[in-house]
């Protein structure tokens, strides 16, 4: 019952806040945050660290900004197509990655994000280092216009709220509770009878799926598709998120990736302009000595400590 107080009270704060705050800023935050949902779904859930996932978060921005730029389509067939394409991309590498664990996983879904970062700065549909610039948001379902900031606000808040109930409901059926059973003992699981390796790959294509969702909602909302959403320090920013946050909670990776995107945000506008990357470096650093379990796991700690 708190939990759903608690939701209908940050969803109202939700629906106001583009009132107060720059729509853009809010639409950049849900998408990190959609993005960073789905990499905990995989890390937090499943237990397996990729270090290549903007890869998906890239695909569906180029596949979408491209079809959007070529063929005048609209948003929600865009969509759709970079979703579908990352999830099949999805599907090929999480083929070949799953049988492998631990830093072995982590090091072929970087390879293989590799490959993907040339092939995209090399392609002649991606525009290259310019990337795809002025991808049209067009109309949604062919009337509701979504070159309005708040319009466009509320439709990815939509998107937002579709993928993290989705994530909800995947991590509290049964599909969920194997998956925290393969994270915390896997031979166990194998001798339980699951098959596990099916299970992993399940989960890695969803969590593809779900990367792509963001990064074709971002296409549209800051209207370019670009190198930076498959370069490898993409894939580094969402486990910063995802840990600074907390890992393996619900709420986790949205508080981080708000945190992460109001601090770059802050940081553009001050001395400190050229130092971002250092200063995220060091929030990294204190994030990992401090507090392990992020600031919503540590949040949870205290709560059962203390009531």
């Amino acid at each position: 019952m708190k939990n759903k107080k608690l939701n209908l009270v940050l969803l109202g704060l939700a629906l106001v806040a583009p009132f107060a705050l720059y729509p853009v800023f809010l639409m950049k935050v849900l998408c990190f945050a959609l993005f960073a949902c789905a990499f905990n779904l995989l890390l937090g859930y499943a237990g397996l660290l990729s270090f290549g996932h903007a890869v998906f978060l890239g695909t569906g921005s180029y596949v979408t900004g491209y079809l959007m730029l070529t063929y005048s389509i609209t948003p929600e067939i865009g969509i759709l197509a970079g979703v579908g394409a990352s999830a099949l991309l999805g599907l090929v590498y999480g083929k070949l990655a799953v049988k492998r664990e631990g830093i072995y996983f982590a090091m072929v879904t970087l390879a293989l994000a590799q490959l993907a970062f040339f092939f995209y700065l090399q392609a002649p549909f991606t525009g290259g280092e310019d990337g795809l610039q002025g991808v049209p948001r067009g109309e949604l379902f062919g009337f509701i216009d979504l070159n309005n900031n708040l319009t466009m606000y509320y439709f990815v808040l939509a998107v937002f709220l579709f993928g993290f109930l989705l994530i909800q409901r995947t991590i509290h059926s049964p599909f969920g509770q194997v998956m925290k059973a393969i994270r915390e003992n896997e031979p166990r699981a194998i001798s339980l009878g699951y098959k596990v390796n099916q299970y992993k790959l399940l989960a890695f294509v969803l969590s593809a799926t779900l990367a792509g969702l963001a990064g074709s909602t971002k296409a549209l909302v800051f209207q370019l598709s670009s190198l930076t959403d498959v370069h490898w320090f993409m894939s580094g920013e969402v486990v910063l998120m995802t840990l600074l946050g907390g890992m393996g909670t619900l709420w986790g990776p949205v508080l981080g990736a708000g945190t992460i995107v109001s601090m770059q945000n802050f940081l553009a506008s001050s001395p400190l302009a050229n130092y971002i990357h250092v200063v995220m470096g060091v929030v990294f650093i204190l994030c990992v000595l401090t507090f392990r379990n992020g600031m919503v796991g540590e949040l949870q700690k205290l709560i059962r400590k203390n009531f």
